[in-house]
């Protein structure tokens, strides 16, 4: 099995959040419109993950260091051409009404006047590193109503990659799995999201703690019993 942890990693540990985001908003994944600073490696799995999820890829803004993707450009290699539409806007143009703004580019990119311009409880995840693209304390001052993550562990909702690969190996060694497949980490991601029980849901709470022990062995049983139901397991 191949696996890219900042690839896939990314996509399923901010896929846990977006699952668990949604289910706070009352908001339904096909309505969701996402906007992603970032077209490398790590933007792109993430962007195809969520359509996975039930993003409408339609509703995916993408943005590299040129502006945004869409078909007017004669620059995009074919992994960017899939996220290409055919208007051209600006981030701030994009933002406005989104619900969703996935960062995976430089820090400070991210202004208040462009948060401001997005739909009710919108959710952030800033992943830059170690920076974000906005700093938490001027998102929460910004928007106080929205869902924020980011990549350090000074802040609630760590989008750690941590959370993933342990226990997406596991799960796929331990059947001897001949593949990961997308299915897999679909069930990888949900698994990540159901340790939050509902009850216990917030705006500063839907991830799991990178220290929470229990986290890896609920995503190796959620991998492996999707292996064995595909038929790609081998014991």
């Amino acid at each position: 099995p191949v696996f890219h942890d900042d690839q896939h990693g990314t996509a399923i540990i901010s896929g846990a959040g977006l699952i668990n985001a949604l289910e706070i908003t009352g908001k339904k994944a096909e309505d969701f419109i996402v906007v992603v600073s970032g077209a490398g490696a790590a933007a792109i799995a993430c962007a195809k993950f969520y359509t996975e999820l039930g993003i409408d890829p339609a509703n995916i803004r993408m943005f590299d260091s040129k502006g945004i993707l869409h078909k007017g450009r004669t620059d995009l290699n074919k992994y960017k051409a899939q996220f290409a539409l055919s208007e051209d806007m600006t981030m701030t143009e994009a933002l406005k009404g989104a619900d969703l703004f996935l960062g995976l580019s430089k820090k400070d990119l991210l202004t208040p006047d462009m948060i401001k311009g997005m739909a009710e409880h919108p959710v952030i995840f800033a992943c830059a590193n170690p920076d974000p693209e906005i700093a938490y304390p001027l998102a929460m001052e910004t928007r106080p109503d929205c869902i924020m993550g980011t990549g350090r562990t000074d802040f609630p909702n760590q989008i750690n990659n941590v959370l993933v690969f342990p226990g997406v190996f596991k799960g796929a060694l331990s059947v001897r799995a001949k593949e990961i497949t997308e299915l897999m980490k679909e069930r990888a991601s949900y698994a990540i999201a159901s340790l939050i029980p509902d009850d216990q849901l917030t705006a500063e709470n839907i991830i799991a703690s990178p220290l929470d022990k229990t986290v890896a062995d609920v995503v190796a049983k959620a991998v492996a019993d999707t292996a064995v139901e595909q038929g790609i397991a081998r014991v």
